[in-house]
């Protein structure tokens, strides 16, 4: 487990690397995507980097589309590629209510919460018949074009955690959000009984166990999900394998199944793999994105690709939040603080069974 000391010098390397106008590029004059750097953000406020991350919560808000969305790749400042994606516009929930669960700051919440409110809209409308969320809004010669509607398992797991951190939000700012519910409920629904109807990217470990990180499935079928291709994706001494085809291991993927071995209660696997992933730190405290392991006796494992990247070090410190109850936002992936999960009602997928009444999360929070 990595001291207090370690996961500030971690978060020092991020601020090392954010831009003048408060952007958090993968590395420095890489692109930025606004889900990477909000979840840079939520690691700088972990580790009271407080400056830092009100400087990238402002980029945010300058930077949003008047759609609701953002650009998918920002490279110094000048717009690379315009798309706007469902799950990373999605996502500025979720860093908000972490951010309040951390410094308990009403006043930047009310700030940021024009910028939550037309994001998740924005997301709301990509919603597909069977309860998925479209990928993402094309834009041409400036202007919102056709929707991408091939929807990610992946995706709509983590868009299901902004919907539940959103709706939270909401009821803070004493604005309920129906619309939300009632697609969160749907999306919910999709997750568990409709994980066919994604696009399939079964090869990659994201796709297995974001379901149980983005919290639709929990309980004794998480359990089950995480069992099915456990020997697939797990590394023993390494970390978890980005694509089960490739003998390469990331530091992000494996520090969000901590996360997710952590929100389900299985903390010895969870600190277990936090550990085998400490081979990519460096001397700085940084980390390396990945590793290529050797695959026969003539072969030297690399690291790869050679840099270090702003959120596997961010996923780092998320992790080891998580799992010493560090600060108050140690919980934003347990849930335990968002709203009940949404209940599955009005779905348009076709199914008529009794589970379309229930509700399928915890019962009650505290925050």
């Amino acid at each position: 487990m990595l001291s207090r000391a370690e996961v500030e010098q971690t978060a020092a390397t991020i601020v090392s690397m954010q831009e003048p106008t408060g952007a958090i590029p993968w590395t420095p004059g890489e692109h930025t995507d606004v889900w990477n750097h909000l979840e840079s953000a939520m690691a700088l406020t972990v580790a009271g980097e407080h400056d830092a991350a009100d400087r990238a919560f402002a980029w945010a808000r300058d930077t949003q589309r008047q759609d609701g969305s953002w650009p998918m790749k920002i490279v110094v400042g000048e717009v690379e590629d315009h798309s706007g994606e469902s799950n990373m516009s999605a996502y500025v929930a979720v860093a908000v209510w972490h951010h309040w669960l951390v410094r308990r700051d009403e006043g930047f919440v009310r700030r940021m919460w024009p910028t939550v409110r037309r994001a998740l809209d924005f997301v709301v409308s990509l919603q597909l018949p069977f309860g998925g969320v479209a990928w993402s809004q094309e834009w041409h010669d400036g202007e919102p074009a056709a929707v991408n509607e091939e929807a990610l398992l992946a995706g709509s797991s983590s868009i299901h955690h902004s919907l539940r951190a959103g709706a939270a939000i909401a009821e803070l700012m004493g604005e309920s959000q129906v619309e939300w519910e009632l697609a969160g409920g749907r999306l919910g629904h999709a997750l568990r009984e409709h994980r066919d109807l994604f696009l399939d990217k079964s090869t990659f470990s994201m796709d297995w166990y974001y379901p149980v990180l983005g919290g639709a499935v929990r309980g004794r079928a998480a359990h089950e999900l995480l069992a099915e291709r456990w020997d697939t994706f797990v590394e023993p001494g390494l970390g978890i394998r980005c694509v089960s085809t490739n003998p390469w291991v990331t530091g992000a993927e494996t520090a969000e199944l901590v996360l997710a071995l952590d929100a389900i209660g299985d903390r010895g696997r969870a600190v277990q793999l936090l550990d085998y992933m400490q081979h990519l730190r460096t001397a700085e405290g940084s980390y390396w994105t990945g590793f290529v392991f050797p695959t026969s006796p003539d072969e030297v494992g690399a690291n790869w690709p050679g840099e270090q990247t702003t959120y596997t070090a961010a996923a780092v410190v998320l992790a080891v939040d998580a799992l010493t109850d560090g600060t108050p936002g140690s919980d934003i992936m347990r849930g335990t603080t968002l709203v009940p999960d949404f209940a599955e009602i009005a779905l348009e997928c076709g199914c008529d069974s009794p589970s379309a009444e229930r509700v399928a999360g915890v019962s009650g929070r505290t925050a």
